[in-house]
């Protein structure tokens, strides 16, 4: 877990930040972890407790807000956008009419200089935000941003390369139930969409 840049750098030389293939098949609820809980923040200053559980998660959101399935795309570094890109565009154009999806983009931030509170004011208020066509959407991108150490949350998600992306499809209760890495190949692109298909149709 305390893996040098160097160290990461050599494993995108050989495999460009597929460090696994996705899920081909939805993992059972039954065989299925919970994503662990994470507190996020809007660069409207704004924060929320991800994921967004039938369970409670201490957010302002009411059960009807639940939606029964996310896609949670995490980056450590502004180089793995482009990945990130390749598994959310098409999960928001497929899902683009849905009121029971929601789509996450979270960028971690772990420098101890950015995560001090007047900085951290002044990066959110230049940090990106969602594009003016992603509203005429109902399923909405919402961009957020988390600051400090994360080193217990990478350890349960046995997240190690932070130069890649890493992308994880929960349920309604919050368990993974479905996760990529790197760049989307077609086939897994495929498969994240049968997916959260089935995801929708679970009661």
């Amino acid at each position: 877990m305390s893996r040098g840049y160097f160290a990461d750098f050599g494993e995108m030389k050989k495999h460009g930040g597929k460090i696994a293939m996705a899920n081909k098949i939805i993992i059972p609820a039954m065989a299925a972890t919970k994503f662990p809980a994470l507190e996020v923040n809007f660069s409207d200053g704004s924060s929320l407790k991800l994921p967004i559980t039938s369970g409670g998660n201490g957010s302002s959101a009411d059960k009807l807000d639940v939606p029964k399935a996310s896609l949670l795309c995490l980056s450590f570094r502004g180089s793995s956008q482009a990945m990130i890109n390749s598994w959310s565009k098409p999960f928001l154009d497929e899902f683009c009419s849905s009121n029971e999806t929601q789509l996450f983009e979270v960028s971690l931030i772990e420098s101890w200089l950015l995560r001090r509170n007047l900085i951290k004011k002044l990066l959110l208020r230049i940090m990106k935000k969602p594009s003016p066509d992603d509203k005429k959407n109902v399923l909405q991108r919402q961009i957020v941003y988390s600051f400090g150490d994360h080193y217990y949350f990478r350890k349960e998600l046995n997240i190690l390369n932070l130069l890649t992306g890493y992308v994880f499809l929960l349920d309604k209760f919050g368990r993974i139930r479905w996760q990529g890495f790197g760049s989307a190949t077609p086939e897994e692109v495929s498969s994240l969409l049968a997916c959260t298909a089935l995801l929708l149709e679970e009661a």
